[in-house]
């Protein structure tokens, strides 16, 4: 019982101090901090641990894999909302209508067909179920780095023109998503945040897309998103601690 007091201490500290310092970063960018919604990232977290967040306050989860976020989800139960964050092979795409709140990762043309199929499905019955409508982010490598996957920016505006022209499209995409080359000082990558946000009102005046959503940030650079227009930072081990 001590173990698991101590645990469960050290995580809400965690938590605290996420939500300290996102707090901080709104204000100083004179931003209201409940604009900023934090997604806990349960890579390499273990069950536990997710429901000691869940006791905490958190409600926003995100899972780089499918099957990692099928085992989370059955164990911790509804009430939670999940986002997949990381590269969803074409194979995967069936289960998205089991749950799935925000896909973070539309990142390639061929993405697309399959996961607009699956979401006009998907939406129909959970608007007749009066559950509230998942949507996506399309994700764009602002850093031009060949490790990530995402679009060009320079394609970004043609992909979100296509989606806009096509009446009924399944896959609502409400924003953008952006990961950040890793260093040690955030205020390095400050620029790609900047970017994707300029890239973002470009978007929407070109296009007439509304796109408010900005994905960006993890433990190392979040406060420097948040400042930069973040409105969803995905934070895992700032929460979690080293992953094992």
């Amino acid at each position: 019982m001590a173990v698991k007091e101590s645990n469960e201490a050290q995580l809400r500290d965690r938590i605290a101090t996420v939500e300290g310092r996102i707090r901080d970063a709104a204000r100083q960018a004179g931003r209201d901090p409940a604009e900023v919604t934090i997604v806990a990232v349960t890579k390499g977290a273990t069950i536990d641990q997710v429901r000691l967040a869940v006791a905490a306050g958190l409600r926003d989860f995100g899972e780089n894999r499918v099957q990692e976020w099928l085992i989370k989800e059955s164990a911790i139960g509804p009430g939670q909302r999940w986002h997949l964050i990381g590269h969803l092979q074409t194979n995967k795409v069936r289960y998205l209508s089991r749950g799935i709140a925000v896909l973070h990762s539309l990142d390639r043309p061929g993405i697309l067909a399959p996961v607009d199929a699956r979401w006009r499905a998907w939406s129909g019955a959970a608007a007749q179920r009066g559950e509230p409508l998942p949507y996506a982010l399309l994700q764009v490598n602002v850093a031009g780095e060949s490790s990530k996957g995402g679009f060009a920016p320079a394609e970004v505006p043609a992909v979100v023109a296509g989606l806009v022209d096509r009446a009924g499209a399944g896959v609502p995409v409400r924003g953008l998503m952006t990961i950040a080359p890793y260093v040690d000082d955030a205020e390095q990558v400050r620029w790609v945040f900047a970017a994707l946000r300029q890239l973002r009102d470009e978007v929407e005046a070109s296009t007439g897309a509304r796109l408010p959503q900005l994905s960006m940030g993890m433990s190392g650079d979040y406060a420097v998103a948040v400042q930069e227009g973040a409105t969803m930072v995905r934070v895992g081990t700032a929460i979690f601690g080293p992953r094992s």
